[in-house]
């Protein structure tokens, strides 16, 4: 049947070699692990960290990182395979494509836009809000929100007229500025709104403008994107090695006893919130601050020897990432103790604890914002990069349109792409408020680690033959666990990004069916 037809492996690394006519072979070993850290190392690192101590873990947040990094390494380590031996762009793509057929390949395809292009998208608009709080709020609030948002803020005399009619307001004061919710907003008595300035979105201006940066570099080339990344990842990596050097001298010993969050205690009721338990639920809420290291497998094509760079590339990056995090959440849940997080904080919990308890380090807690600020800058050029070498690939199989192929005349990048890209990308993060998103990034992400996995054990059944310059180890047990914990994460997910997800997949076989089933060069012959 002509759903489950596959590419052919030769032709696929006949594809990869012809140097000539494809992408540049440009990055070496270590441009290839720089690329992984600038993934990997997002916000993620100093949100998650507390977040998963104070409502599961406490200092076990060490234990849980090791957890998360595990359940990484069976789908890295199923990457490193295919990405050795088939060095192609299309990542996750290509290899469904030579494994389980066009049908399969197109569903991959379409659910990695969810992770590399509404990624980029979401932490494009992460980044204008980290930037304005940078800068102070200078940035007026209707040049750096959607049209769908708006903000309700109160000061002065008109507080004490809303908290004596509605005493709970009291809660949202801070600063002698009263925060108010669109809820709580719609709730006030008709004679009382006036006193409440609302401020509406017009247009996320920074988020377009970084986006805009980043798609130019892409189009100028990849080795000038892998070094700006790699001055970036330079930058992130030290801040996060200063904070664990200096704040290891004010970890509090008491801070880490008890280990783990005893039975009983309050607010940690269920399996999943003390213990042993508490330290998988935290795993599952760190995990999502490795997610990134799949992208370098995108980066294949341009790779000076992928036999032997990808691998290193791709585990190197996590193992890297794995030895900072555990460090850095040592540090962080000895400096404070981890039941501050619940109040305290909350994304700026970093900062908090270097302000509350590191005073002699202050400066410290600004430059950990601008870490936070590179850290997304070179997530969103990972992703942005990505994305476009995804839809390189899709295209050279005639998947969608020839202009999503189309490599510069001088950079020999797919700079149509490139540009398609920000459009699409650009409109959704200038117009349209983060949270829509959720947590789809993290569905299409899982998705791909499931079908990479089962690809590794179905390719090694049929075609046992095929030179491996690197070979998942137990075989078909790593696979099968990579399935399994991948699975069970999508499956945890909450139903509204489940049901969008499902929708958006929809989509995806209407495209494919109405188009390109038949443009398909596997159909058409060429």
């Amino acid at each position: 049947m002509s759903l489950t037809r596959k590419k052919s492996l030769s032709v696929l690394l006949a594809q990869a070699s012809d140097s000539e006519k494809g992408l540049k072979r440009t990055l070496g070993a270590g441009n290839l692990i720089a690329l992984g850290i600038g993934a990997i190392i997002g916000a993620g690192l100093f949100v998650r960290t507390a977040a998963a101590s104070a409502e599961a873990a406490g200092p076990a947040v060490t234990i849980s990182f090791i957890v998360a990094a595990i359940g990484c390494a069976f789908a890295g380590l199923c990457y490193a395979e295919f990405a050795s031996m088939i060095p192609i762009a299309g990542s996750a793509y290509a290899y469904s494509y030579v494994t389980m057929g066009e049908l399969v390949a197109w569903i991959i395809g379409w659910a990695l836009i969810m992770e590399y292009a509404l990624g980029a998208a979401t932490v494009s608009i992460a980044w204008s809000e980290y930037l304005n709080n940078l800068l102070g709020g200078r940035i007026p609030y209707e040049w750096c929100h959607s049209p769908f948002e708006a903000a309700y803020k109160a000061s002065g005399d008109a507080i004490n007229q809303l908290v004596s009619a509605v005493p709970d307001l009291a809660k949202s004061v801070k600063e002698g500025v009263l925060v108010l919710t669109t809820e709580q907003f719609e709730a006030l008595p008709a004679n009382l709104t006036s006193l409440v300035v609302v401020s509406h979105g017009m247009v996320n201006a920074p988020a377009l403008i970084i986006l805009l940066l980043l798609t130019l570099l892409l189009i100028r080339g990849t080795q000038e994107s892998a070094i700006v990344n790699m001055i970036i990842v330079i930058i992130k990596v030290s801040i996060v090695l200063l904070f664990i050097v200096l704040g290891w001298q004010y970890i509090n010993p008491a801070n880490h006893e008890p280990y783990m969050i005893p039975a009983g205690t309050p607010g940690h009721e269920g399996v999943f919130k003390h213990g042993w338990g508490g330290v998988l639920g935290g795993a599952a809420i760190v995990f999502f601050a490795f997610i990134g290291f799949d992208a370098v497998s995108t980066a294949a094509q341009e790779a000076k020897n992928p036999k032997r760079d990808m691998p290193i590339g791709i585990l190197g990056s996590l193992v890297v990432c794995t030895i900072l995090y555990i460090l850095f959440g040592h540090v962080l849940t000895g400096v404070a103790n981890y039941t501050e997080f619940k109040t305290a904080g909350k994304e700026a919990s970093v900062a908090y604890a270097i302000s509350t308890y590191m005073l002699k380090y202050k400066w410290l807690a600004t430059a950990v914002t601008f870490a936070i600020l590179a850290g997304f800058s070179s997530v969103i050029l990972v992703m942005l990069m990505g994305q476009s070498r995804i839809f390189y690939t899709m295209s050279n199989d005639g998947l969608i349109p020839k202009a999503f192929g189309e490599l510069h005349p001088k950079y020999q990048t797919p700079y149509k792409a490139n540009w398609i890209l920000f459009v699409f990308v650009g409109l959704f993060a200038a117009f349209v408020p983060g949270s829509v998103a959720g947590d789809l990034t993290s569905f299409g992400t899982l998705f791909a680690f499931v079908l990479v996995s089962a690809g590794v054990w179905i390719l090694r059944v049929k075609s046992p033959e095929i030179a491996r310059p690197f070979k998942t180890p137990l075989v078909p047990i790593v696979p099968i666990l990579g399935m399994v914990v991948c699975t069970g994460m999508i499956v945890a997910l909450d139903k509204q990004t489940l049901t969008v997800a499902l929708v958006w997949m929809l989509i995806g076989l209407l495209v494919y069916f109405g188009y390109s089933r038949k443009a398909s060069k596997l159909n058409t012959g060429e």
